[in-house]
């Protein structure tokens, strides 16, 4: 869930100046989760006159304006004297963004460090959080402070590859028409000698890492050991692997995977999560092997959806199974009406694509209500139960098949919740 920021003083005021009026969208409404108050303008007239009327503390500009460009406003900002912080936005590549902050900084503007579309909710948030407390920023929590991230967690990961202490955990996947469990995520968990259970926040290295390939490799490989231990006991569910698109398309991948399959008759397929900011950025060669995958039982669920801002016209160029709408969007929608009404949108659309829409992340009963009255398939989060290695998983289904009410049997595909849970 994302924390808003801690204020002691009226919030930070926020303009954002882009001509594509989806894009300007996403970032306000991630700016509003973070606390900000947030104007968003398609016209450079007008947002340099609400700066002359407002005077912001923070300006997000993209750099093609139509009739006008980042130069043209950069030039205006500097004869207005504007003294808070800019961050450019554009899909244009990492070196014409330092080229157009230069520009900046020699005009005299705050220039920050540029948000390269297409960017997640995560992205934007660690960019505003970069602001001092000096600034009237404090802490994104009201919490504890967390511990710092590992300087270089791709080492841990390799430490732990060669040294075999990762694990696959699974948290549970809920019918929603139903409320039983239908399948599961895997994920990944390394168990260090010393530190204990490390997660993948502090384990998992920056996208495109070459570590992804034997990461992915160790998953799909105990994913199907483990499926055939929850087969073998009753329990033939689908389960969802995660997988960077970079591992997605890469040569050999189909291979691999078919390869592994079991030769099973209640095998259902799997499901492979490839987050939305990933498979948008090269949707032919993504719609190729999702194609070929399809020949297995391999559906792509789009995963994070909302935390990038991929259109539809890209997005309906991909042959996903399924919707995963991202936590921040799930958190809290039964009493928010924009986030219900967003929840209700990515439900709509997903089964206009002919998908289904799973929500990650519920923790509460009124959300789950709420979500389900909208119409979503599948749900997953604390509300139902955490991550839990292989073993505790097997005893959660084994636990809800003993308080089935009488007449089902082991061998169903579904298993009801718990009382206590549902």
């Amino acid at each position: 869930m994302m924390s808003t920021l801690q204020n002691s003083e009226p919030p930070r005021t926020a303009i954002v100046l882009d001509d594509e009026v989806q894009i300007g969208t996403f970032v306000c409404t991630a700016l509003s989760a973070l606390g900000l108050m947030v104007r968003h303008y398609t016209d450079p007239l007008q947002f340099l006159l609400e700066i002359q009327r407002a005077a912001p503390d923070i300006l997000f500009l993209d750099l093609a304006l139509g009739q006008a460009d980042a130069v043209d406003v950069i030039r205006k900002l500097e004869f207005l004297k504007f003294a808070g912080r800019v961050y450019l936005i554009s899909g244009r590549d990492q070196a014409t963004l330092r080229e157009f902050e230069r520009i900046g900084r020699v005009h005299g503007l705050r220039m920050m460090q540029s948000l390269q579309k297409p960017f997640r909710l995560a992205e934007l948030k660690a960019a505003i959080q970069e602001f001092p407390e000096s600034d009237g920023f404090a802490s994104a929590s009201a919490g504890p402070v967390a511990p710092a991230r590992p300087a270089n967690p791709g080492r841990i990961l390799e430490e732990a590859l060669r040294r075999q202490w990762l694990e696959v955990w699974y948290q549970p996947k809920i019918d929603l028409r139903t409320l039983t469990v239908c399948g599961a995520e895997a994920l990944i968990r390394a168990r260090h000698p010393n530190r204990g259970i490390i997660e993948p926040g502090d384990l998992l290295p920056a996208a495109g890492d070459q570590l992804y390939k034997p990461l992915t490799r160790f998953v799909v490989r105990q994913a199907i050991a483990d499926w055939l231990v929850f087969a073998q006991r009753g329990w033939p569910l689908q389960l969802a692997i995660n997988v960077p698109a970079s591992i997605l398309i890469a040569p050999g991948f189909v291979d691999f995977i078919r390869n592994a399959l079991p030769d099973h008759p209640e095998f259902p397929g799997l499901i492979a999560e490839v987050t939305e900011d990933e498979a948008v950025r090269d949707i032919a060669r993504i719609h190729e092997v999702a194609t070929q995958l399809r020949l297995y039982n391999i559906g792509i669920s789009v995963d994070d959806f909302g935390s990038a801002y991929a259109s539809l016209s890209r997005i309906k160029d991909l042959p996903f199974r399924e919707v995963k709408l991202y936590m921040s969007f799930v958190a809290n929608c039964a009493a928010d009406p924009r986030k219900r009404g967003l929840c209700q949108a990515v439900s709509d659309l997903a089964h206009c694509f002919g998908a289904t829409a799973c929500a990650e992340g519920v923790e509460t009963l009124e959300d789950l209500r709420c979500l389900a009255n909208i119409g979503f398939d599948t749900a997953q989060g604390l509300v139902f139960a955490e991550s839990m290695p292989a073993h505790h998983f097997l005893e959660f289904l084994t636990t809800s098949q003993e308080v089935r009410s009488s007449g089902g049997h082991s061998a169903n595909r579904s298993a009801p919740l718990p009382s206590a849970k549902a």
